[in-house]
């Protein structure tokens, strides 16, 4: 079965602190079809690859921590 694939590039000057605040939800496994790495590329950029089995697997994971990247961001731009 062929494995479907996203990843993501985040330019941001808090990707340590988002990164940390996501890494509960990464040492997780929420769904066994599906795999996630999240991790630094420098002091502002931080990247997230997907790996799911199929594309409902990837949509589900996509939506879940692109939501997360994106409310910690707005989190550390609101403090």
């Amino acid at each position: 079965m062929p494995l479907n694939k996203a990843r993501f590039v985040f330019e941001t000057p808090h990707a340590d602190r988002i990164i940390r605040s996501i890494a509960p939800e990464l040492a997780d496994e929420v769904n066994p079809r599906s795999t996630i790495q999240c991790k630094l590329l420098g002091a502002d950029a931080l990247e997230l690859t997907v790996v799911a089995q199929d594309t409902a697997a990837l949509r589900a994971a996509l939506n879940m921590y692109l939501r997360l990247v994106n409310v910690a961001d707005e989190m550390q731009q609101l403090v």
